[in-house]
């Protein structure tokens, strides 16, 4: 039978419990252990595909096509492991299957009531990961804050799983925050005494206190606040800032996070965590040779979460290259052709941004064609691949009136149309062509290049869709359809073979980066971009010499 780890949080939102909850899982990987985490979100939606980035952030989407929470991203990118549906629970589909059942009957005409009928339901899905023998352990993240009402069925099932299941088959891990005040220059514990004594208020104790902080924690106050919470004091963990998410699993090893819940679930410490490739990937990333700026073209741009997985395949294949990747958010409503080249003048590479919506569109695909026309490195990812396709119909077939049916139903060319699949569809949730497909690349193309493969397979989240009807004429004029499905015939990839680096994908690749297994286009996406950066510099330079030799 598997073991629990339940990490909850206090005092304030947005303390990192999926960053904590994705470190631990990684040293206890490393040590050997099959691992994995789950996270269940408070608030009723089924899942996040229908919510705005900006209330959200991302909508990560799992190889099964579930569309789930940001933080499956980090689990997936740390353990280097797919997630899936059974990773990522809402509020909204726990009470969304237990309405269902009393509906079938299956309740006998009993009573529903949250306990213990949302509870049962909550707790069977908390133990359905580890149920197979597949895991070792089962770490589980509950969303929002201790306190919060939408929380409180979920800290029950929790209080009801630590005296089903016994003190050695699961335990808890609270994350809080000591605040710094730096008028009288103290750390201050009251803020964890009081979540401490409000999760157990409850009826749940924590084993281990995670302590988030911008000034160390001295031996003192540890114990202070071991006193106070009545943990163990070697309880008491340390979580300081640090420059990157991914240092945060060697301050947890120091701090020995992964050992002190080890000894709490029975299980063996017999070896260090071997973390020699995590290791190497944090040298090359805080130890750069080079630098190259990547335009983001977006119009989510004023929220980071909101292109997590984008940023973070950035870091990536930014080590790949040892060179520092500095991302610089353009507003793409803000952009028109007076303007473009003086946004973008300074830039080694352009990505455009996935999204929906006509807003900021006239300025991405005004972007698209600088980049193009100025043989500066581009990168389009779905709604972007697809306004390069657009910008191209426009600009070099000369099709004017040509554009995406999402953004001008009427066009006399709708190059990008509505998959046919999702015409009959009124139902918004759940409802796009999700999760991995087969994707199969032309010979001699770059996309095979960049692969180093034939055949790949790539996550999706769309319902519109290059216009085969319109491919003869696009290949006839230089774009080529390097990658097709080949179930569907869908285009998957388009590029520009007289170009540095011209690719448009219809997939997702930043959905699979991790660490150890960086998207093979944002590696070579960043390596063009180190190309055409030091090209540029070269002939800075070049110029610079020959002005002053004249002088």
């Amino acid at each position: 039978m598997a073991k629990y780890i339940f990490v909850t949080g206090g005092v304030t939102s947005s303390l990192g419990k999926g960053i904590i909850a994705a470190s631990l899982a990684k040293l206890l990987q490393a040590r050997g252990f099959k691992v994995t985490i789950q996270k269940f979100d408070p608030y009723i939606n089924v899942d996040p595909g229908t919510l705005n980035p900006y209330e959200h952030g991302e909508c990560y989407v799992t190889e099964d096509g579930a569309e789930t929470d940001l933080d499956l991203g980090h689990y997936e990118r740390f353990l280097n492991t797919p997630t899936s549906q059974a990773n990522n629970v809402t509020t909204g589909r726990i009470y969304q299957t237990v309405i269902n059942k009393e509906r079938e009957g299956a309740f006998l005409g009993k009573t529903v009531q949250v306990i213990p009928h949302i509870t049962d339901e909550i707790k069977r899905r908390i133990l359905l990961l580890g149920k197979d023998g597949k895991f070792d352990i089962v770490i589980t993240e509950l969303g929002g804050t201790v306190g919060d009402i939408e929380s409180l069925p979920y800290i029950e099932a929790v209080r009801q799983l630590q005296w089903e299941l016994g003190e050695e088959d699961c335990l808890v891990v609270h994350l809080t925050l000591i605040p710094y005040l730096r008028a009288a220059k103290e750390l201050k514990t009251k803020p964890t005494q009081h979540s401490v004594r409000l999760l157990s208020e409850n009826g749940v104790h924590p084993d281990i206190i995670v302590c988030r902080t911008e000034e160390p924690l001295y031996r003192d106050l540890k114990k202070k606040i071991a006193q106070f919470c009545n943990v163990q004091a070697d309880a008491v963990i340390e979580a300081n800032d640090v420059p990157t998410i991914y240092e945060v699993p060697l301050e947890m090893q120091r701090e020995k996070l992964d050992v002190i819940c080890l000894k709490k679930l029975g299980l063996p410490v017999e070896k260090d965590p071997e973390l020699i490739k995590w290791k190497e990937f944090l040298d090359k990333l805080k130890y750069p040779k080079s630098k190259v700026t990547i335009g983001l073209i977006g119009k989510y741009v004023e929220l980071q979460d909101a292109y997590k997985s984008i940023l973070e395949s950035f870091v990536h294949a930014g080590a790949v290259n040892e060179c520092k990747v500095v991302v610089q958010n353009i507003h793409s409503e803000f952009i028109t052709p007076e303007n473009v080249a003086e946004k973008l003048k300074n830039l080694d590479g352009l990505l455009v941004a996935p999204g929906f919506g006509h807003r900021g569109i006239e300025g991405k695909i005004t972007a698209i064609q600088y980049a193009r026309e100025n043989q500066l490195p581009f990168f389009g990812i779905c709604l972007g691949m697809q306004m390069a396709v657009v910008e191209y119909a426009r600009n070099v077939i000369g099709w004017k009136d040509a554009h995406s049916v999402e953004m001008n139903p009427d066009t006399q060319y709708p190059v990008i149309n509505l998959m046919e699949e999702q015409k009959k569809i009124t139902v918004k949730g759940g409802t796009m062509r999700l999760g991995a497909y087969a994707c199969d690349l032309a010979p001699g193309s770059k996309a095979e290049a960049i692969y180093g493969a034939s055949a790949i397979s790539e996550r999706h989240r769309h319902r519109y869709e290059f216009n085969n009807e319109f491919l003869e004429a696009f290949e006839q004029a230089g774009l080529v359809p390097s990658g097709k499905n080949p179930g569907s015939g869908l285009v998957e990839i388009v590029e520009l073979r007289d170009h540095p680096f011209f690719v448009g994908v219809q997939f997702h690749p930043e959905l699979k980066s991790t660490v150890e297994s960086p998207a093979p286009t944002f590696v070579e996406f960043v390596k063009a971009a180190k190309c055409y950066a030091e090209n540029k510099n070269g002939k800075s330079a070049g110029m610079e010499e020959k002005v002053a030799q004249q002088d």
